[in-house]
Parts: C-alpha cells; structure tokens; sequence
C-alpha cells in the first residue's frame, strides 16, 4: 500500500435509491414477505413437533431447514426494512461483518443441508427395507451436525480473511446488505489472488453438495423407472417433489452469484438475485412444503379440527 487513505469504519449502502418514492411500497411488500416466511416456518416447526407421525428423518431435516430459513431471512430484512425507512443507511463495519458471519454461514450450512436431504430420499426410495437402520436418530442427527459444523468452520475462515483486509475511500455499498462480492470490491488493495482462492473454496463448498444431490437424484431416477405399477412411481416421485424444488431455487440463484467471475458482477444483477435468494427463496419453502405435501396438509387439517377455538365458530 501506498499513498494516503482515509480508511472506512462505517459503511452506506446504496440499495433502493434510484426507488425513493416507492420505498414506502418496498416497505410494506418486504415486510408481508418477512412475516408470512417467518410464521409459515414457525407452523412447519410446530406441526412438525406435535404431530407424532411427522416424526420422521425427512421431516427432522425439514425442521432443521424451517429453523434456518427463520434466521437467514431475518439476518437481511429487518436491517433492510429499517434503511427503507431512514435516510441514512449506514452499517458499522463490525455489524457488517457481523451480517457477513450469520448469513455466509446459514447459506453453505443449507447447501450442507439440502444434500442431506437428498441422501435421505435416496436411501428411502432404493433400501426402503433398510431405511429405519440406514437413517436411525443418531445418523440424523450426525449429518444435522455436520451440516452446521461445515457452515461454520468454512465461512468463519472466509469472513474473519475479508475483514483483515484495510477498506477505504466512500465505503458505499452498491447492495442492500453486506453480501461478499460488494464488500469485497472496497478493499483499498489488490484482492485478484485473494478472490481466486475464495472463488475455489466457493466451487468446492457449494459444488460439493450440489453433486451429491445430483449423484442422488440419478439413483432415485433409475429406481423410479424400474418401478413397474404407475401408481407407485408416482407416489416415489412426489415424496422428492418438493426437495427438488427447494433445491432448485436455491441452487439456480447461488451458482449464479458466487460463481461467476468478478467481472460479470453488476449492482443490478448482484441486487435482484440477491431478493431471490434472500426473500423469495425463503418465503416458497413454507408453501412448497405445505402445498405440495400430503403428509403435511393433513397433519395441518387434523390440528385445525382440534382447535376448540375453530369448533366454538
């Protein structure tokens, strides 16, 4: 480094300026969405709970998931909610890094996650006649864990290097919270290498369970065909319906914004993917859990035909 720098200690994100007369707008549609996403989960979670034929592995990686969508969601949008409101929209650069933690490690512990999930519908659909001792509590509660570990572990190690690094200049954040990329283009020195090693941890880290769910999905496939009766690959299918498309939202909008090379990054594009992965995404799985899950529908109509409240209307 050379040169005077005026080094940053706060941050002004620069979101939804171009918006300002539809902020209030803004306001109130992110502020549905953040509610319904965090009351659907919370059903989902206690549903789950008191319905003891929901106690099942595929339904314990569900509530794992509901309980991360919570705090992935509520990591971004509460902060957004407050800056649509005010005319300053500042962070300090601890409460960015502190967003960067919790949300870098939610997003790579879903990854971990979904991948489980998926190990969960291959051993269910091609050993059903082993599926209690192959996914028993303890091996749930070991991928559960590892998930969790491996979220953390990798993205502390990431952050805590981008936080080392020295920012200056504005600090203007062209994002609407601390994601990495935008964070990272602040840095008051040359971060070419850097980035190529954060660029192959994201391949290997993302990528990793990604084949994983794909190696899994092939061998449920060719199970499904060899099913003879249409009925019975139909209700194959639709138990690994809903995964799929979880995990194609999630997927599809992270291999587009972490793996693509620097250069391809806008602010336009970084912000409207970031909305898909940080308050649609969230926001569908309640509903594609529920709408598209029998099991789930009728637990939710059993518990509604016991509420004394519902019987007395």
């Amino acid at each position: 480094m050379s040169g005077n720098y005026s080094f940053c200690t706060k941050f002004t994100f620069v979101a939804f300026s171009s918006l300002a007369e539809l902020q209030l707008v803004l306001f109130v549609v992110f502020l549905i969405i953040y509610l319904f996403t965090v009351v659907g989960n919370l059903i989902i979670i206690c549903l789950i709970w008191v319905t003891p034929s929901l106690r099942t592995p595929m339904y314990f990686f569900l509530v794992n998931l509901s309980f991360l969508e919570m705090c992935y969601i509520t990591s971004v949008v509460p902060q957004m909610l407050v800056h649509l409101l005010v005319e300053t929209k500042t962070i300090s650069v601890r409460g960015c890094a502190a967003q960067m933690y919790i949300f870098a490690i939610l997003g790579l512990t879903e990854c971990c996650l979904l991948a489980a999930m998926a190990y969960d519908r291959f051993v269910a659909i091609c050993y059903p006649l082993h599926y209690t001792l192959l996914m028993g509590p303890r091996v749930c509660l070991k991928l559960a864990a590892a998930s969790w570990t491996t979220g953390v572990v990798v993205e502390s190690a990431q952050i805590t290097w981008i936080f080392t690094l020295p920012f200056c200049g504005t600090g203007k954040i062209q994002h609407f919270f601390c994601d990495i990329m935008p964070v990272v283009k602040l840095a008051c020195i040359d971060t070419s290498h850097n980035e190529i090693v954060m660029f192959a941890i994201s391949v290997l880290f993302i990528m990793s369970p990604c084949l994983l769910i794909l190696c899994s999905y092939v061998r449920i496939l060719v199970a499904i065909l060899k099913i003879s009766s249409a009925a019975g690959r139909h209700k194959a299918f639709s138990t690994c319906s809903s995964h799929i498309l979880v995990v194609s939202l999630f997927y599809g909008t992270a291999l587009f914004t972490y793996l693509q090379p620097k250069a391809m990054h806008t602010p336009e594009t970084d912000k409207a993917t970031a909305l898909m992965y940080t308050v649609v995404t969230p926001a569908l799985n309640p509903v594609i859990y529920t709408l598209r899950n029998k099991e789930v529908k009728e637990a939710f109509q059993r518990v509604l035909q016991r509420n004394p409240l519902r019987q007395m209307g």
